[in-house]
């Protein structure tokens, strides 16, 4: 009995296909738990696709994953003076977002990312200058710029790299490789026709992963069901049931990530609302669970364990029988699978 990803493989496959195909050069991204994959399949998937570089999120992840991937390992964390040293073959690439950085790695094939409008990290304009002796002790293999998801100020992507390949022109560093995230198909083409020169290579990851959401499907098992009446204790805190129904044991806790849920940003009033609404029940121990059944995501009868989950069926829902499967709706990014299944479409 396990909390189980099936993949339907054709069809995630098609359309990690249809996305290389809009975007020339692409950049497959493999980070953090491999976006509820693994590192390993994904590496599997690059290689299918003929990739010849895989982005990965850190130095570590670059060391677990040499080992299945054969070409180029694009580290995005930047390097950081006085990090700890970490063993990777010369095939590894570091991102780097300060002179001082690329000053750090001679004789390295590095990346230098410029400071956009995320503002999280990159070498600013005014220190393109310092770059010219810099770059001389390093193998520079492009540029790179990372933007963001939401632009609320009504401001246009391609003009914040059209700026900043004219800021890199002007200080006259090298334009032959520019790295992007974040840009549209329709916006790269128009910087590539823009900047025939320069080639921009795409590094995608949610996009390409995890683009056809009804590609996969997280399924928890069964466990057990019991009655239970109300006024009646249960769980691990012996709370009293608030009235009669049925207790649903199911595959999916604490340690595949059931309970956790990254921090939304809200936009409007409704989903601000909606967030207080949640609040609000969570505060009387009402917190409803990413498990369905009978066309509803069902409520927690307590907050989740490691391994599984109880949740509460009202009596007038017909409960599921052991073995059965519940459909679950959780985050790949922060998922972790007892197995995953491949299937084909039906």
């Amino acid at each position: 009995m396990a909390l189980t990803l099936y993949v339907d493989t054709a069809r995630w496959r098609a359309h990690h296909q249809s996305v290389v195909d809009q975007f020339p050069g692409l950049v497959p991204v493999c980070k953090g738990n491999g976006y509820g994959f693994g590192h390993e399949r994904l590496a599997d998937e690059a290689t299918r696709l003929r990739a010849g570089m895989l982005a990965v999120g850190t130095t570590y992840e670059a060391a677990r994953i040499k080992d299945f991937f054969g070409g180029d390992l694009l580290v995005l964390t930047p390097y950081r003076l006085g990090e700890e040293p970490v063993p990777l073959p010369d095939r590894a690439i570091r991102s780097v977002s300060s002179v001082e950085g690329v000053r750090g790695l001679v004789g390295a094939r590095v990346v230098i990312e410029v400071m956009s409008s995320m503002r999280r990290h990159g070498v600013a304009e005014d220190d393109l200058g310092k770059l010219h002796t810099a770059i001389d002790d390093v193998r520079l293999e492009g540029f790179a710029i990372h933007l963001p998801l939401d632009r609320t100020d009504g401001s246009e992507a391609v003009e914040e790299v059209f700026g900043w390949m004219e800021r890199l022109r002007a200080a006259r560093l090298p334009l032959h490789t520019m790295f992007v995230s974040h840009l549209k198909a329709t916006e790269l083409a128009t910087l590539q026709q823009q900047f025939p020169q320069t080639k921009f290579r795409a590094r995608i990851g949610t996009q390409l992963w995890l683009g056809d959401h009804d590609a996969t499907e997280y399924r928890g098992a069964v466990l057990d069901v019991s009655r239970i009446a109300k006024g009646e204790r249960y769980g691990y805190r012996q709370e009293k049931s608030a009235a009669d129904g049925h207790l649903v044991v199911v595959a999916g806790g604490t340690s595949h990530g059931v309970g956790l849920e990254a921090p939304k940003a809200l936009h409007g009033l409704m989903p601000r609302a909606k967030g207080v609404a949640r609040a609000g029940l969570a505060t009387v121990n009402r917190n409803l669970s990413p498990f369905v059944w009978a066309g509803k995501q069902r409520w927690f009868a307590e907050p989740p364990h490691m391994q599984v989950s109880i949740l509460f069926l009202p009596s007038d829902v017909a409960p599921p029988a052991v073995g059965d499967e519940l459909v679950a709706h959780l985050r790949h990014t922060t998922t972790q699978f007892d197995r995953v299944v491949d299937r084909q479409s039906a």
